[in-house]
């Protein structure tokens, strides 16, 4: 029976939408599989761990009736990626098979019932649903994703916390070592929601995103959240757990600030990295009046060592810091310059953006 005859690239681009989510190891084998259904003038993919699922549908001039199978997502993107651009594909299904053809190439893939597809439940939504442009919140997700744990026995920080409030979309994410913290206003006043999203949810939206003025809508479910945006429609379950209170870990009082061009220091810390330490990371920061200098040393006595004229007449300060933490942000930052703000040698370094409040991004200090 035929499923469907299109162009490669209409069937390709939402196949790959949702194929992030299919994990290598599995327990349930339809877990390795995308359920393709037809129906009325549209083709769906859909894909999920149990934990996230993705669909993504785009419209087809095939009607016919309704269809409805699962095949093996990886080996069916392989296939695809693997065919020549702008070619016509057909899908057929044959008894327990589903045979691609293209050309003068054929491929019989292995299928399993469309019935036994795990799809996930969807919750009761609490309230209403927030409408707002994919490049707002893709752009929230770009400043703070980086900072989330990724293994980290406390499960709430292997994620990233998203707060609704009065005007205000906030996103936080922190690994216990450092904190990052973005916000960004919204059309209208709303009640205070806030909901911890897993780190896969946070890694696939940040892909999926795309960086336009496309409306986005988001809906907070019982145990779930929903995002449909541009034919894709994610649905996640949430973390159960208390999120650390960001607002006791961003200083409010530093006193001591210095501005940088966020180039130039970026690039002096990633030649000071290369003598860094490989175990701990560490680099040190000296600052004296008019003048910083960046310090790195590793087990081979081996020193690297940048200097910057800087508008300082505070107390001098010599901190130790991850250097790694500072080159995270100093990568997902576009802005031109930054503010460094400091306390003293044992307190942590506050980095913002220049006339700004909507981005903060805490690091703590290290001993070296």
């Amino acid at each position: 029976m035929l499923l469907i005859k299109a162009n490669r690239d209409l069937l390709l681009k939402p196949l790959q939408s949702v194929t992030g989510v299919v994990e290598r190891r599995h327990t349930l084998p339809i877990l390795a599989n995308v359920l393709i259904e037809k129906s009325g003038g549209s083709i769906s993919f859909a894909a999920t761990d149990l934990e996230i699922q993705i669909t993504s549908s785009t419209p087809c001039e095939d009607e016919g009736q309704k269809v409805s199978v699962t095949v093996g997502a990886k080996k069916l993107q392989d296939i695809l990626r693997s065919l020549p651009d702008n070619g016509n594909v057909s899908l057929e299904t044959q008894d327990s098979r589903l045979q691609v053809k293209a050309g003068h190439s054929r491929f019989n893939l292995q299928t399993l019932p469309a019935e036994d597809f795990p799809r996930l439940a969807e919750g009761n939504a609490l309230n209403g649903k927030l409408v707002i442009n994919q490049k707002m919140l893709k752009g929230l997700l770009s400043l703070v994703q980086y900072a989330m744990a990724q293994q980290d026995i406390r499960y709430y920080l292997n994620g990233l916390l998203l707060v609704i409030e009065g005007n205000l979309l906030k996103v936080v994410a922190t690994d216990g070592h450092r904190l990052a913290f973005a916000s960004s206003a919204l059309d209208r006043q709303y009640e205070k929601q806030e909901v911890i999203l897993p780190r896969k949810t946070v890694i696939e939206l940040t892909k999926l995103l795309s960086d336009n003025e496309d409306a986005l809508s988001l809906e907070i479910l019982q145990n779930q959240i929903r995002f449909e945006f541009s034919g894709v429609t994610v649905i996640s379950k949430l973390v159960d757990g208390k999120f650390p209170d960001y607002t006791k870990v961003i200083p409010a009082n530093y006193q001591q600030t210095v501005t940088m061009g966020r180039i130039p220091l970026l690039q002096a810390l990633q030649r000071a990295a290369i003598l860094s330490n490989e175990k701990i990371r560490g680099v040190r920061l000296v600052i004296t009046e008019g003048n910083l200098r960046i310090i790195c040393t590793n087990t081979e006595q081996e020193e690297a060592q940048e200097e910057f004229e800087i508008e300082y007449g505070g107390s001098p300060l010599d901190i130790g810091f991850n250097i790694s933490y500072l080159l995270d942000v100093l990568t997902n930052l576009a802005e031109e310059s930054v503010n460094c703000a400091f306390g003293d040698s044992n307190s942590s370094v506050l980095i913002s953006i220049p006339g700004r409040d909507d981005f903060k991004y805490v690091v703590m200090p290290m001993r070296i």
